[in-house]
């Protein structure tokens, strides 16, 4: 096998494997399959450009070409001219594929379903890094910065996947870009005669040991011996330094100690992830649960709290963690006249749903689950430790139903001093609306119970609001100054904006994140699925502890304990589940929701016509105008630029190693000494066939005006055509291409501007195509004048083009 087909073999077998990092993105690993033959197709197409020989540019030109034939074959073969030509309605839908992949990688959570949108960015963007790969590596013959789009395809997955890249990926990529390197190193050396891998190693002493080693030369084996090196450290350093947050393997960082007490939990925001659960097109089922609990829609499942606002944006603080208790401590501030019932919930997560919190009811009592867990006291949270996820968790939750009295909230006293200054500070960049509004909403309100329900009533039912998920999800001071002047959001706008507010009034608050009760199924568990995402407000009464609301209108269930004055057993009971929690979702859309992008492009939406409204009946361009048309832009585009493409081709193909018999060594002298000449009438100094090497070298140098360094180039060159033509048996020359590249920088420095950009967009010596192709007519001519009866067909031709004539 030659060096550069080796060096394309490993440098399609090294994108392969930095592509496997994608595969924990998406669903089902088809489309890698997919990419592997595109790739093998992409690396065959530029090792026969290579072998033709065609320009570098020219080779990377036609590996492009072929790779959007491809992608128009697979993805719009339907839309293309001739069901592979990527025409205009080809290449629209292509780009409608590419916008719509972008919102389904914004909408689904990962692994995502494998949508036509999401399968062309994945399988298009490897096939893009093999031709970067491919280029860089074989067709410039550069493997190490090759490793940077190796890097991009890794350091994509591992971004999108939110630091849960397996090292093993890693480890491939790395090992393929190690591949691809030795490979090029083999490929040096091999280029300086046959690569001797010294002699076997004996079982002697130091001696022994001292002369050599076998097994490869000295730089190959150097070289191995750097990239373990460097491999062990890039695995290693971001495990030996705490103080990495997350390392090139998406290591957790912080939060992973094990040790008693040890660890901390670093602030998460995961609004971003909420609204787009809330915006799925289908609700995927993320957990089912069972419980005891005789009101299920009271049943909230909560992951965290963000109690921490810093004007832009709700988190939840860094606290320490410690290990998980058989019995979770009592709750802050729950008294011992409060109603509490304690109930059993058996919880199953979904496969498909990966979270580094555990839902769990609160107030949890007592939690049993396998796996890898940390505690969090002050918000009464499981977090995953050292990678532990909800990815299939089966577990059982102990969880007290606190039921408090209007009363018992009206009677409430005053919280501790220490959680009163940590729950009620707002920052100094909250509008001054926001008190303001508060104060106006709760006037006459008696106690803190009051205000609160008060402004649960305000969002709710009498303010006048809009629920709506496609607002924009900001969290800070300013969306929330928005969100009250326009009215119109969702949970996050509703349960930041009242806890902001409650703060303003001096009432401890914090925002829960978590799942509403869900809907019941025929068997009696309860499915949760993605809409049922939800965030609430938790404010703090002393003697009942953090006590559930619910401002957003249309969601969850209303707490009992905020509407006194409505029996329980009515048949307006608030505890009953809502229009969107309802056991049989609608099929249509909702009037107040748009439709999402991906029912949009599925024809999910309904019609797009009008009853009765008649179909276009324009067909659009035919397809051999725009054939013809996308054929004329070529030749508008090519021919401008066939003088360069050729002459590089040509300085390629002159100037590229060759065998190393005598004749070899003449034909590279020759094809140097053409090269020089070729490109001194590039820049204006016409050949002269008459002069001697040696005084058209000197004539080169003169007209010329070459420096020192590349008037020695030149004679050097012409030294060793005269010992080619001329010598008895020829001294073979070393560093001709080297010589060649330092005429024409000397070349290229002493001309001027216009002269520079005239030698390499419209060569001189281009001609010499002309002269090549008259001389194959002539050829052509004479052997069609030396076959028989050819007389006679020419004197026919004469005929017929006189009487045409």
């Amino acid at each position: 096998m030659s060096g550069r087909a080796r060096l394309a073999l490993c440098a399609y077998a090294a994108t392969l494997l930095a592509a496997g990092a994608l595969i924990p993105l998406v669903d089902g690993v088809g489309w890698l399959v997919q990419a592997a033959v595109q790739l093998g197709v992409q690396s065959g197409v530029g090792a026969l450009a290579r072998r033709v020989p065609l320009a570098r540019t020219l080779t990377i030109g036609v590996q492009t070409l072929v790779t959007l034939l491809l992608l128009t074959l697979v993805f719009v073969r339907d839309h293309a001219l001739f069901g592979v030509l990527p025409g205009p309605e080809a290449l629209m839908r292509l780009g409608e594929l590419l916008v719509a992949g972008g919102e389904d990688v914004g909408t689904y959570a990962i692994p995502a379903p494998m949508t036509d949108g999401i399968k062309l960015m994945v399988v298009g963007g490897v096939v893009l890094i093999g031709l970067a790969v491919d280029a860089l590596a074989v067709t410039f013959r550069s493997a190490a910065p090759a490793g940077l789009p190796l890097l991009a395809l890794y350091s994509v997955a591992a971004g999108l996947s939110d630091g849960g890249a397996s090292w093993l990926w890693f480890l491939l990529a790395a090992s393929g870009y190690l591949l691809l390197l030795l490979a090029e190193g083999r490929d040096r050396l091999s280029q300086w005669g046959r690569v001797f891998g010294g002699a076997a190693r004996n079982s002697g002493g130091l001696a022994d040991g001292l002369a050599g080693v076998g097994g490869g030369s000295s730089p190959v084996r150097t070289g191995r011996r750097i990239g373990v090196l460097a491999l062990g450290i890039a695995l290693v350093a971001p495990l030996a330094l705490p103080a990495l947050d997350s390392g090139l393997l998406g290591g957790k960082g912080p939060g992973n100690g094990r040790g008693s007490g040890g660890g901390t939990i670093s602030a998460v925001n995961p609004l971003v992830s909420l609204q787009n659960n809330l915006n799925q097109p289908d609700n995927r089922e993320v957990m089912t649960y069972r419980s005891n609990i005789e009101n299920p829609q009271s049943l909230y499942l909560r992951i965290l709290a963000l109690d921490e606002f810093n004007g832009s944006e709700w988190r939840s603080s860094t606290r320490r963690l410690t290990d998980v208790p058989d019995r979770l401590p009592q709750p802050t501030g729950l008294g011992r006249d409060v109603s509490v019932t304690e109930v059993r919930t058996n919880i199953s997560a979904s496969r498909s749903y990966q979270q580094t919190y555990l839902p769990l009811p609160y107030p949890a009592s007592e939690v049993r689950v396998g796996g890898r867990w940390r505690y969090e006291p002050e918000g009464r949270t499981l977090v995953g430790d050292d990678g532990q996820t909800t990815r299939g968790a089966q577990y059982e939750v102990g969880s007290l139903v606190v039921e408090p009295t209007a009363a018992q909230l009206a009677a409430a006293g005053p919280p501790p001093e220490e959680l009163v200054r940590e729950y009620t500070q707002v920052p100094g960049s909250l509008p001054g609306v926001v008190a303001e509004t508060a104060e106006q909403v709760t006037e006459g309100a008696s106690n803190a119970y009051e205000q609160a329900v008060k402004l649960q009533d305000w969002f709710a039912s009498d303010g006048g609001f809009t629920y709506d998920t496609t607002v924009t999800s900001g969290t800070g001071s300013s969306a929330i100054a928005r969100f009250l002047r326009d009215r119109e959001g969702f949970c996050i706008h509703f349960s930041f904006s009242m806890a902001a507010m409650a703060r303003t009034l001096g009432i401890p608050a914090r925002v829960a994140v978590g799942f509403t009760p869900g809907t019941m199924k025929a068997d009696g568990a309860i499915s949760v699925g993605l809409r049922d995402a939800h965030a609430w407000p938790e404010l703090y009464f002393e003697g009942v502890g953090w006590t559930r609301f619910e401002p957003t209108p249309s969601r969850g269930s209303t707490p009992s304990w905020t509407r006194p004055e409505v029996p329980t057993d009515s048949a307006s009971d608030v505890a009953q589940p809502s229009a969107d929690t309802s056991a049989e979702p609608s099929a249509e859309p909702s009037a107040e929701d748009s439709c999402p992008p991906q029912l949009r492009q599925e024809g999910g939406c309904g019609p797009s016509q009008e009853p009765g409204a008649a179909l276009p009946t324009d067909r659009g361009t035919p397809a051999g105008t725009v054939l013809l048309v996308v054929l004329a832009a070529v030749l508008v585009l090519v021919l401008p630029l066939s003088p360069l493409l050729w002459r590089t081709r040509a300085r390629n193909r002159r100037l590229g190693s060759g065998g190393r018999t005598p004749a070899d060594a003449a034909a590279r002298t020759l094809a140097a000494w053409r090269e020089i000449s070729d490109e001194a009438w590039d820049h204006g100094i016409a050949p002269d066939e008459s002069l001697t090497p040696r005084k058209a070298a000197a004539r080169i140098v003169r007209l010329g005006r070459l420096d020192t360094t590349a008037a020695e180039a030149v004679h050097r060159i012409a030294g060793s055509v005269e010992q080619v033509l001329y010598a008895p048996e020829p001294r073979p020359s070393a560093g001709l291409a080297e010589d060649a590249l330092t005429v024409r920088a000397g070349l290229r420095a002493s001309a001027g501007r216009g002269a520079r950009l005239r030698a390499t967009l419209l060569p001189r010596s281009s001609v010499r195509v002309v002269w090549a192709v008259a001389e194959r007519r002539t050829a052509l001519a004479e052997r069609w004048a030396g076959r028989p009866g050819a007389g006679r067909w020419t004197a026919r031709l004469r005929r017929l083009t006189r009487q045409h004539g």
